[in-house]
């Protein structure tokens, strides 16, 4: 009987080592969302209500769209222009695009043309 009862456990424990722990968490965050319109010259801004500390960014659009640059503006006032001047499809994510280290992102400024009357835009931070 303590043989079965011991063959038993070392065959659970076994079982349990060999499940790996859970999934590492995405470490992608939803700085904002805005829309862009078709023909605009300014940008479309994301005030940020907190402060959020990334080391790069990444913009997806729920439509067809021209992303010509992201605007970001930093807790202590500085800016960054990141410049993508590419089509972004529906659905589709661009690149990410690093900071040289972690910064504390206060607030965003999206540039670009819809194809359609508007786009709307997630921008993403990596932490």
């Amino acid at each position: 009987m303590k043989t079965n009862t011991l063959l038993s456990l070392i065959c659970v424990f076994g079982t349990l080592i060999g499940i790996p722990t859970a999934a590492q968490a995405d470490d992608r965050i939803t700085l904002g969302r805005t829309i862009v319109f078709k023909n605009t010259d300014y940008g479309a801004d994301i005030p940020l209500v907190i402060c959020r500390r990334v080391d790069a960014i990444q913009v997806k659009a729920d439509r067809d769209m021209y992303l010509q640059k992201v605007k970001i503006t930093f807790k202590n006032g500085d800016t960054k222009t990141i410049r993508f001047n590419r089509n972004v499809k529906e659905d589709k994510t661009t690149d990410w695009r690093k900071l040289p280290y972690k910064r504390c992102v206060k607030k965003l400024e999206v540039f670009g043309e819809s194809e359609n009357s508007s786009a709307g835009i997630r921008v993403y931070g990596r932490q």
